[in-house]
This record gives structure tokens, sequence and C-alpha cells, in this order.
């Protein structure tokens, strides 16, 4: 059965999404921090972000660059923290979230809730700044 991420990526889930190309995609997490947080995954499924192929790897990380300087472009933050933790879904990603403080980075604090108008204008914040 295919993950969660790998439907969002087939389009079978909706996702709020901020950036994608033939290899990666990125999409605000619907649970997150901080406005702004920010998965990006490989299209292709791994679990374990260190079973990608090198390039896969490289290419994931220059990705999460590049949708990070938007989130900073923004979102108000000093700037964008990344965390791999893998344990939730079985699906490489990064963690990209808009800090003001190591502490806003801590995954055992409460997450927001945000209304569907609120994701939507974030998003749409974080693509106007991709170049």
């Amino acid at each position: 059965m295919a993950s969660i991420f790998s439907r969002i990526v087939a389009g079978e889930i909706p996702s709020y999404k901020i950036a994608e190309d033939e290899r990666y995609y990125a999409f605000l997490d619907i649970s997150p921090l901080q406005k702004g947080h920010t998965l990006v995954i490989p299209k292709r499924e791994v679990d374990y972000i260190f079973d990608l192929e090198d390039d896969e790897l490289a290419g994931l990380q220059i990705f999460a660059k590049k949708v990070a300087h938007a989130i900073k472009c923004a979102i108000p933050c000093v700037k964008v923290g990344q965390c791999v933790l893998g344990l939730e879904v079985p699906h490489a990603h990064i963690h990209l979230v808009p800090m003001q403080t190591e502490a806003d980075m801590r995954f055992n604090a409460p997450h927001l809730k945000l209304t569907p108008e609120e994701f939507e204008q974030i998003a749409e914040s974080i693509r106007k700044e991709l170049k």
C-alpha cells in the first residue's frame, strides 16, 4: 500500500502544494509547528532518507534549499530550520520550519490549528517567492 505522501503526489489526497518538479514535491504540513511549516519529499517512495541514491538525496536537499529560501522570504522568521525524523510516515521527508528561536522546532509542542483559508494564503505567499 502506498504511503500517504505517495497518495498526495498522485493527487489522491489533496495538499497545499508549494513546489514540484519531476523528482520532488513540497507541501504544507497539515499539523504545523509554525505557519509555513513545509514538508519536502522525493516522489519516489523510500522509507529511510539515507536509503535514497546519492544523487537523489543531493537533489532533495537542493530542492529543499529553494523552498526554504521562499519560506524565509514569505514568512517573517530568523531562519528556516530543517529536521528529518522519519518515524511518523514511511516515506523520506524533510521538515522545513520557520524559526524565531530553536524552541519553534520542538515537535512535542502543541501544533497549530489553521483554517483551509489560512493554509491557502500561506501556500500562496510562499509560492510567490519561488524563483
